[in-house]
């Protein structure tokens, strides 16, 4: 059985949590700016647009997924990465989980916009146009394509050697950062719509389920192996009472259990709205069909 699952583990977790405010927050200039930037254009954009119901939900699911990011990268959860697997696993899964979707629900795009002058705004918009049109753009927002990519983006940065060399190049934990987010605002976007067609209930249904595998799968791989997959934090992960195995452990059951109760919740809701969609349908082709063979009968 798997060491994480004595009762030590368990002891040292609960411990663990506590200590994790007495850590400091970081309020590093490339992240707190770019944040307060996004969050400023928007609100300007969003005072502009005014508050009709339907933008309301917008608007508060744009702040929901932007608190919830800047919390992940200035919280001390963002410095315990450093120096823990699971906490920098619990910050991924919640840019990934929380403010990915919520970021997408609330099609941000043209709220931004509205952010600039309507002589800016028309060029901006027709330029975003523009490149939305793009073959190439159009092929990567197609949803197997975003499935594809944020799966590889997911996969890739667990691959030892790139994961660890986050941890000693800003420039590359930046790019891991910024490429596991895209990649889910991408995946999330496909499966909403993004301001086109938003696709059938069985797709969605079928990408959420695919997407829950394939975390899972690699959340399992890492709660059960006995192998050490990132050595760099064997030196570090002594402070907050455990070895760097059970940190590792403590990481997968992280990516496992909440990544897979989340999508498999979602993929439920989207079949059970498959599944009335589905009987809708049938009844308005038997009551068409009903309505014809009236029709011919006079």
């Amino acid at each position: 059985m798997s060491s994480f699952t004595n009762s030590s583990s368990i002891t040292h977790v609960a411990l663990l949590l506590p200590s994790v405010w007495s850590e400091p927050w970081s309020w590093e200039p490339a992240i707190t700016l770019p944040l307060a930037l996004l969050l400023v254009i928007y609100s300007i954009g969003a005072l502009r647009r005014g508050s009709i119901k339907t933008l309301r939900w917008r608007h508060a699911s744009f702040l929901a997924g932007w608190l919830t990011l800047a919390f992940s990268l200035t919280s001390p959860i963002h410095e315990i990465g450093e120096q823990l697997f699971s906490a920098h696993m619990l910050q991924h899964e919640i840019m990934i989980l929380v403010s990915a979707p919520l970021v997408s629900a609330s099609h941000p795009a043209a709220t931004l916009l509205w952010a600039f002058s309507p002589r800016y705004r028309s060029n901006l918009g027709g330029w975003v146009h523009s490149v939305e049109e793009m073959g190439w753009v159009r092929f990567l927002t197609r949803p197997l394509a975003a499935w594809l990519l944020e799966a590889l983006a997911l996969w890739i940065w667990h691959v030892p050697a790139l994961y660890q060399a986050t941890l000693t190049s800003d420039w590359i934990h930046a790019a891991q950062h910024l490429s596991f987010f895209f990649t889910a605002v991408l995946f999330w976007s496909a499966l909403y719509g993004a301001g086109r067609r938003v696709m059938d209930y069985g797709g969605a249904t079928l990408y959420v389920f695919a997407t829950a595998v394939h975390c899972s799968a690699l959340g399992a791989l890492l709660t059960f192996s006995t192998v050490l997959w990132y050595p760099v934090y064997a030196s570090t992960t002594g402070r907050w009472g455990m070895t760097a195995l059970q940190d590792q452990q403590l990481g997968g059951v992280i990516m496992w259990v909440p990544s897979g109760l989340v999508f498999i919740t979602i993929g439920l809701v989207l079949f059970a709205k498959w599944l009335s969609e589905s009987d809708s349908r049938v009844m308005l082709g038997s009551l068409h069909a009903a309505l014809q063979e009236r029709e011919r009968r006079h």
